[in-house]
């Protein structure tokens, strides 16, 4: 069953190459006010997977849509479809001495499978960007989120019914786990599989798909107070990135403060108590808390509190001497998403962007923003954190592939 719908996904994404930039644009704006129009349908549904998951789940908020999120959801949509098409660009050209011209022109992969957890607004964002570039969606939610993700996805299919388009452009596959074995192993069917989620299942797709994979790793964050850093600026940083949001990936993890900063340890910290924060802090940044952070919310560290993508509302800070440090500590213990300083110092700040390996790199700026709207490509599929094709948001140009155009007058080679 699994084979024939994929082998359906693939033929889907024949009939996409032939509509028009309007035409798609078009779509994705109808879908954007169908799903505003059936906003209740969808958070009925999405109370359906709330009712099942413990509210103390870190996926919890993830999983969760409110009106809100969902106007969010469909702000997005119109966004990319307001974008420029990434398709048909010619990306190089040359011509050669035997008057050969060669054009590099930018197309779509085909079928992008999604593997993702708890993240119903993933289904909407990942059908707007795929369509948007080309490609049909197929999309394998976890059970968490099947309630939400269906009805999204039904909103979907109306639209498309409705316009004369296969409903395979946007395939949800059934929540069951033994389908996603069968997703990695989509060779002939599926282009490329983008996992988002967990690190445990980031790992299960590189370790057994045999199709193409791009990881969108785990946000391990940091944050560095560098010995010139600005405590105002710096206190308004670590509470935006720490509690904006705690299930995302691109929150704040491990805060390293400069030893000769110590003494503003209590000032950078304080706010985090407002949103009862757990600290877990090594000796020394333990010692600067004790007595001016609430004991309750103050922890000793433990060598397996650093390293850790917490996604609740829990801290490691660790002290160190300088930047140097603060760099090795990241190249140790960081998944390479996002990571700050906070400095006034001009050299150190650019000898931790020049060192630090990562995705994205702020110099005074909440990690917060590693997202792709907030980077202007509308919305994204995921945040990569490789090196090879796409690192960082993922937009639409990230969901281009390309191919050579060679045209001529008779040239042959012997």
């Amino acid at each position: 069953m699994i084979t024939d719908i994929l082998r359906q996904a693939k033929e889907a994404s024949g009939a996409l190459n032939s509509l028009s930039s309007r035409m798609i644009s078009k779509v994705l704006m109808q879908v954007a006010e169908a799903i505003d129009a059936n906003t209740r349908y969808i958070l009925n549904a999405n109370k359906e997977d709330l009712f099942r998951m413990d509210q103390d789940d870190p996926k919890y908020d993830r999983l969760m849509l409110t009106a809100e999120r969902i106007a969010g959801i469909t702000a997005d949509m119109r966004a990319v479809a307001a974008l420029p098409s990434p398709l048909g660009k010619t990306l190089e050209s040359r011509t050669r001495p035997n008057g050969m011209k060669i054009d590099k022109v930018s197309v779509p992969f085909g079928v992008v499978g999604v593997i993702y957890e708890a993240r119903p607004n993933v289904t909407a964002d990942v059908f707007g960007l795929c369509f948007k570039s080309g490609n049909v969606a197929v999309l394998k939610g976890g059970s968490d989120a099947d309630a939400s993700n269906r009805a999204i996805v039904d909103v979907i299919h109306d639209v498309l019914v409705l316009n004369g388009l296969p409903r395979e452009a946007c395939t949800l596959l059934p929540a069951d786990r033994e389908v996603t074995q069968q997703l990695l192993h989509a060779d002939g069917f599926v282009d490329v599989i983008i996992p988002r989620g967990s690190a445990s299942l980031i790992n299960f797709v590189r370790q057994n798909a045999t199709v193409p994979i791009i990881e969108t790793g785990a946000g391990v964050c940091h944050t560095y107070f560098d010995s010139d850093g600005n405590t105002s600026i710096g206190k308004e940083i670590v509470y935006n990135a720490k509690t904006r949001r705690v299930s995302v990936c691109n929150a704040l993890d491990c805060l390293l403060i400069a030893r000769d900063r110590l003494a503003d340890l209590p000032e950078i910290c304080r706010q985090l108590s407002e949103k009862s924060v757990i600290i877990y802090a090594d000796e020394e940044s333990f010692a600067a808390l004790s007595g001016k952070y609430p004991s309750e919310l103050l922890q000793k560290a433990s060598t397996e509190d650093f390293g850790r993508e917490w996604l609740d509302y829990k801290l490691s800070v660790r002290t160190v001497a300088d930047v140097d440090e603060a760099i090795e500590h990241i190249a140790r213990y960081g998944s390479g998403h996002s990571e700050c300083i906070v400095t006034r110092d001009q050299a150190a700040a650019k000898q931790f962007t020049s060192r630090v390996d990562a995705a994205c790199v702020y110099v005074n700026v909440s990690t917060a923003f590693t997202d792709g709207a907030q980077f202007g490509l509308g919305a994204e599929i995921g945040i990569s954190t490789q090196k090879l094709h796409a690192r960082g948001p993922m937009g639409l140009a990230e969901l281009t592939t390309y191919k050579y155009l060679i045209t001529g007058n008779g040239q042959v080679r012997w």
